[in-house]
């Protein structure tokens, strides 16, 4: 797999979205060589489910602010492209195309703004969380800074298993 070492970006929790101040939002670019799309996508879950990522489904991403408060999310894009904010509106808008991995904290917003036609993404879940998803407004900024502060770490990262740089730049 090519792409070892992602980028890291942080997010301060503000009015819309806890984000997640203590844990960076990352992108791994051309982790996969992209042929034909389905490939692609059987390719990222095989290699989410074989480092402890799984509960997996195949979309694209939301066009609505969102996040999760009792697990992180990765995504892999299998096909197309996308222009995604991240980190709710004070946030930072982000291009990822087919090959890319998103790893989302938990309480990191996130929406589609762009997307070409053909977006696929596979997404997952670390074994050790518990999905939900939560809009603006539905959950107090409070209590939703709480749950995301008890996520507990993956027990690996999602491209590189054990010994990835997640463990590294999520502190273990």
């Amino acid at each position: 797999m090519k792409g070892s070492q992602p980028e890291a970006y942080f997010f301060e929790g503000d009015d819309q979205t806890p984000n997640n101040p203590a844990l960076p939002l990352l992108v791994y670019r051309s982790v996969v060589s992209i042929g034909a799309s389905a490939d692609a996508a059987h390719r990222f879950e095989t290699i989410f489910a074989a480092n402890g990522w799984g509960d997996g489904w195949r979309n694209g991403i939301h066009s609505f602010l969102h996040f999760h408060t009792s697990t992180h999310e990765v995504l892999g894009i299998a096909a197309g492209q996308a222009i995604v904010q991240f980190g709710g509106g004070e946030g930072r808008a982000l291009q990822v195309q087919a090959g890319d991995v998103v790893v989302l904290p938990a309480g990191v917003g996130h929406q589609r703004l762009q997307a070409s036609r053909d977006l696929l993404v596979v997404g997952a879940y670390p074994r050790n969380g518990r999905f939900d998803q939560k809009r603006p407004g539905e959950v107090d900024a409070k209590t939703a800074c709480r749950a995301v502060a008890l996520v507990p770490l993956p027990e690996m990262d999602p491209v590189h298993g054990a010994d990835g740089p997640l463990k590294n730049l999520w502190r273990y």
